[in-house]
């Protein structure tokens, strides 16, 4: 299926990106697709990273698109006929990606700073000189300047030389998006039919999904035969903020209401009101409507047919509203005649003031409009597969062919085969090969010609989207004509205790050159990207299964150490007691910072930060973290963990009140917020216990936590500034090796149990990468904890934190940035407009961009539950949940107040 930015986002319950990441990951069997097993909860990761374009003579200083793809799953048998399923993923873009689409003499990447792109904002309207120049063929021409000598002296000439065959795709880079997506299925069995239920909500800052679905199976001929039918719906709507730097140069007409019979009748234009610097957003909305129907065939004993059709009718916005098309309009240009003693001598100099020379018949002045795709879509899918049991290597052959029609004039087909090949001790490997070719939309277009037109400039070059040749183009290269060869390998690790990990890697080449039959993109749309991902499954009516088998000592987490509070899990200080022993678990954590901003222990006014040089203050920060907690206990007395992070970060700025110059969109960033999200720090701890006796514990650990958290995200260019990097906390980690030791007391009398620890964290490096390293920290906690019952305990903890300030700062960066000076001598804002070349372009104006205003010495109260799971197949899950609610805070500097942090864990020993 051809795949496009927007049907991504509004597909979330059709397919989307973690579709392809689960494709490395799942291991087929002799079957149709199938639910997972029962009682199942598995933990993925994945990333996905493209490569670099080919712009041409230019270079990108920004990095290509990557993603960081994050998700839960729990399945749950509620009774013996119903299952539950839930999911969790949770998706982080970053990175360049083209914008439009223009002839290479256009120069929408502009250079400087030694080659590098400086990005398309503003210069995908016209580039440097604002015209292309085109021979009698209306075909692109390359220029260079000369001279012409004439009696009369000499005259700058513009030369007409090759043909420019080569388009450049404009570049443009964002800022990280998040997207969250929520989804469960409700499963009711009979014995040979199943019905289910679902839906679920897709979440990002730009665009906002809700989807319902519905599935039946029936089973015939001994259940030798399955048909499957299935209908879902998506109801979704976009609220894109658009470019500021774009839009002076960004036709939008025809979503302004405008030309009322242009108006695409599900998007509009507003404005944002309130808003500073006059930004702007686009609303859109949009309806998926899709009915599929599968047939599975047990053909012999050792293999298996499968038939599959699908129809989907999508409705509304379906454009992308950060895309847009070049369209050129073209003029006849004049030449001069320097015979005074002719009657038509004239000197023309119509090549942008001087004369233009042979092979130049055409000036194009170029602008941008926004894409305008068809506003309803039919899509037709027909598919076949063959999986085949190789009963002499016990391995399993799957085929699989897909051919899909829509009605946007793209027809492609998909073949695709893998091969499942079981090892020795519970080991799989799957490689994959995947081929895919797809013709043009009917809309496709790298860029538009209106003319020729010898009406005068204005006119000609006025926004009216009738002068156009048509009324629905798109420049997105995904859109055009291309094959893609993709070639992976999967690797399952099965342990008997109902355990698995699997882990995966493809790699895919995107060129129009591997289309069928040809005739696809040039080699300016071939890119490349990986997938690699990895995860971890656990099924508890296995793992029950296995302990009852082998006779193993069953595990009742109330006969081990007491419990400690959640917030506690990823410090370290739990153990297991026996060797062999082996944990898989699962930590959450959610800080919130909002209300009031404080000045050491006081409420600190907007006058008084103002007078501190600051321009702006957080409203709020949101921190969301997940880690996975594993753990192995090679004796009874030493542990090992391991705990990788994935964490999102977001948060908003208000100006200040009083400020002299006023607020400055591009340079206070004041653009709708920010965020941030990917791989965090990794974790890793050797637990000793020191001493054990009569229900007292004392454990020593010593952990490190390495680097892996990027600490160079930046914030997007804009309002024709550089935005450097963003704020120290957003970052995702601390870009240093640090230690982290902890001591750890607990202590247990019949229902009542208590503890201590004490914990830090010291930084082993003066500097990171980008300069500067976070403040050392300690922590004291004390608690105490009552059983209710013996599968639930309250817990109620003291906590007392200090942390020091950040030392260092970020590196400088040097770009463009507003004429403080200027602004400063005449009183007056910085012109946005005429931004200078500057040494540093990191942001100074927020609290927040000020080491300074990091650490403090904070005193919280915690209060806590434990559930451990006391029988049953789920005997031995451990879930615990504990708010930590904020008492006194005496910060450095100034920051935004603290109003409370809740961690959620489940953990699983056997």
């Amino acid at each position: 299926m051809a795949v496009t930015e927007k049907d991504r986002k509004a597909n979330s319950a059709l397919g989307s990106l973690q579709a392809l990441t689960a494709a490395a990951l799942i291991l087929p069997g002799l079957a149709p697709a199938q639910a997972a097993e029962d009682n199942e909860f598995s933990f993925q990761y994945g990333r996905y990273e493209e490569s670099k374009r080919d712009l041409g003579e230019v270079n990108s200083q920004f990095d290509p698109i990557t993603v960081d793809s994050l998700q839960a799953s729990a399945r749950v048998r509620l009774t013996d006929r119903i299952k539950f399923a839930f999911n969790y993923i949770q998706d982080t873009w970053s990175g360049a990606t083209p914008i439009t689409t223009a002839p290479s003499s256009r120069q929408g990447n502009v250079a400087y700073e030694g080659g590098a792109v400086a990005g398309a904002s503003p210069y995908f309207f016209d580039g440097p000189g604002g015209s292309v120049y085109f021979d009698a063929q209306r075909n692109p021409v390359k220029t260079n300047r000369g001279e012409i000598s004439t009696f009369l002296g000499n005259f700058p000439i513009l030369n007409g030389m090759d043909l420019d065959r080569r388009n450049v795709h404009t570049m443009s880079v964002a800022s990280p998006e998040v997207r969250k997506e929520g989804n469960f299925n409700l499963t009711y069995e009979w014995d040979e039919a199943t019905v289910s239920a679902g839906g679920g909500l897709s979440i990002e800052n730009d665009y906002e999904s809700r989807f319902a679905n519905l599935g039946l199976t029936l089973d015939f001929n001994q259940k030798m035969t399955t048909l499957s039918a299935g209908l879902s719906y998506a109801n979704s709507s976009t609220s894109a903020r658009l470019n500021h730097d774009a839009q002076p140069f960004l036709n939008t007409l025809a979503y302004e209401g405008g030309l009322p019979h242009l108006h695409p009748k599900y998007a509009k234009l507003q404005d944002i009101p309130e808003s500073v610097g006059g930004q702007r957003l686009l609303r859109g909305k949009r309806e998926d409507w899709a009915v599929n129907l599968g047939l599975t065939q047990v053909v012999t004993k050792s293999s298996l047919a499968k038939f599959g059709a699908g129809y989907t009718r999508s409705t509304g916005y379906l454009s992308n509203p950060y895309k847009a098309v070049t369209a050129f309009f073209l003029r006849p240009v004049g030449y001069s005649n320097f015979d005074i003693f002719d009657p038509d001598f004239n000197i023309n100099l119509d090549c942008g003031g001087i004369e233009c020379g042979q092979g130049i018949v055409y000036e194009g002045k170029a602008k941008a409009f926004m894409e305008q795709r068809p506003e309803v879509r039919n899509q037709w899918s027909f598919n076949t597969g063959w999986v085949q049991y190789v009963g002499p290597l016990d391995a399993a052959m799957h085929f699989d062919y897909r051919f899909y029609h829509d009605d946007w004039g793209i027809n492609a087909h998909t073949f695709e085969a893998d091969w499942v090949q079981p090892l020795r001790y519970g080991w799989t490997i799957t490689p994959r090969i995947r081929y895919y070719s797809q013709s043009e939309a009917d809309f496709y277009t790298p860029f538009l010609l209106a003319g020729p037109s010898d009406v005068p400039d204005s006119a000609r070059e006025s926004s009216d989207n009738a002068k156009l040749p048509t009324q629905t183009f798109s420049s997105d290269h995904r859109l055009s004509g291309y094959g893609a060869l993709s070639g992976g390998v999967s690797v399952s690790k099965q342990f008997t205790k109902g355990v698995r990990f699997d882990a995966g890697l493809e790699y895919y080449t995107h060129q129009g050159s591997l289309k069928i039959g040809g005739g696809g993109e040039p080699d300016y749309a071939d890119f490349d990207y990986w997938v690699a991902n990895g995860s971890v499954s656990v099924e508890f009516s296995a793992i029950g299964r296995s302990l009852t088998d082998h006779d193993h000592h069953h595990h009742d987490m109330t006969e081990h150490e007491p419990l400690m509070p959640a917030g506690l899990m990823c410090v370290g200080g739990h153990m297991l007691n026996q060797e062999g022993d082996f944990m898989v678990g699962y930590v959450y954590q959610y800080l919130r910072e909002t209300g009031n901003m404080l000045n050491r222990t006081s409420k600190a006014s907007d006058a008084a930060m103002v007078n501190n040089g600051y321009r702006t203050i957080p409203t709020f920060h949101d921190m969301h973290m997940h880690m996975i907690d594993l753990m192995y206990a090679p004796t009874d007395w030493f542990n090992i963990m391991v705990m990788p992070m994935f964490m999102d970060m977001n948060m908003d700025l208000r100006p200040l009140s009083g400020l002299d110059l006023g607020a400055n969109t591009g340079a206070d960033h004041l653009h709708g917020g920010h965020q941030t999200g990917g791989i965090g720090d990794t974790l890793m701890f050797g637990m000793f216990k020191l001493f054990k006796h009569r229900g007292h514990h004392i454990n020593l650990g010593l952990g490190f936590s390495a680097p892996t958290g990027d600490v160079d995200k930046r914030l997007n260019r804009q309002h024709g500034q550089d935005g450097g990097l963003i704020h120290y906390q957003m970052q995702l980690g601390s870009g240093t090796w640090d230690f982290l030791p902890s001591l750890t007391y607990l202590g247990q009398y019949d229902k009542f149990s208590w503890g201590a620890q004490a914990n830090a964290t010291v930084r082993m490096q003066n500097r990171n990468d980008s300069g500067y390293r976070l403040g050392n920290m300690f922590q004291a906690s004390a608690w105490g904890s009552y059983s209710f019952l013996s599968w639930l305990s309250g817990s109620v903890r003291g906590v007392y934190t200090v942390e020091g300030s950040i030392k260092g700062r970020f590196n400088p960066l040097s770009g463009q940035c507003p004429d403080w000076e200027t602004a400063r001598a005449t009183n007056e804002p910085a012109d946005l407009n005429n931004p200078v070349a500057c040494d540093n372009v990191n942001p100074f104006g927020s609290t927040l961009d000020h080491p300074q205003n990091y650490g403090g010495r904070f005193w919280d109260v915690g209060f806590g539950l434990n559930v451990v799971v006391p029988g049953g197949e789920f005997s031995g899950n451990h879930l615990s949940v504990e708010w930590l609610q904020p008492v006194h805070e005496d910060v450095n500097g100034f920051q935004l107040e603290r109003k409370g942090t809740l961690f959620a864990t489940w953990s699983y020993m056997f």
